[in-house]
């Protein structure tokens, strides 16, 4: 048996072959061209391509310190924890350990505003927040929930408790937030 296996793969072998040296010379090449046209990009189209290029992305490894959190964001209820993933992408990204400072205050947090933004996550690392999305209605996110906002999605935060922590991921680094008039 293993020799009429092994006939048969040389048989099956010698027969691809002959099948594929067997076409003329002209189908190959007229088969060529048109792969060849097809792949082709005109010199705008490829300096427009070369310059959407990234630069190279790197590794950012960010470890847990209590120092690192500071309330220079874009919250001024909130201390911040940069993961380092905005300098490591480039720009192409941004996340960061949120803590909303508690008690909460209502009239300071819940303002209406959207963030002009391609992609934005949220993930509830600890405690909960209550919010108001438009079309979503008011959502309680607790421990363990995550939550995406489409782009220019109008939403607020209604209420959130004392030990609060959120892991947010947003496309591009650098946003503009628009606060609406309530």
């Amino acid at each position: 048996m293993a020799k009429q296996k092994a006939t048969s793969k040389a048989a099956a072998k010698t027969a691809v072959k002959k099948k594929w040296t067997g076409h003329q010379t002209a189908a190959k090449s007229s088969a060529r061209k048109t792969i060849k046209s097809k792949g082709r990009v005109s010199a705008a189209k490829s300096k427009a391509v070369k310059s959407k290029a990234r630069p190279k992305q790197r590794i950012a490894i960010s470890h847990h310190r209590e120092e690192d959190f500071k309330a220079d964001g874009l919250r001024t209820y909130a201390k911040y924890r940069d993961l380092g993933i905005a300098d490591a992408t480039h720009g192409l990204a941004q996340a960061h350990v949120i803590r909303l400072q508690g008690p909460c205050n209502p009239a300071e947090v819940s303002k209406l505003h959207y963030h002009d933004v391609e992609f934005q996550m949220v993930y509830v690392l600890k405690g909960w927040v209550k919010t108001y999305m438009e079309g979503q209605g008011e959502t309680l996110m607790k421990e363990g929930s995550a939550w995406t906002q489409p782009p220019r999605i109008k939403h607020l935060i209604m209420d959130y408790s004392d030990d609060v922590e959120l892991l947010e991921v947003i496309l591009p680094a650098e946003f503009k937030t628009v606060e609406l008039a309530s």
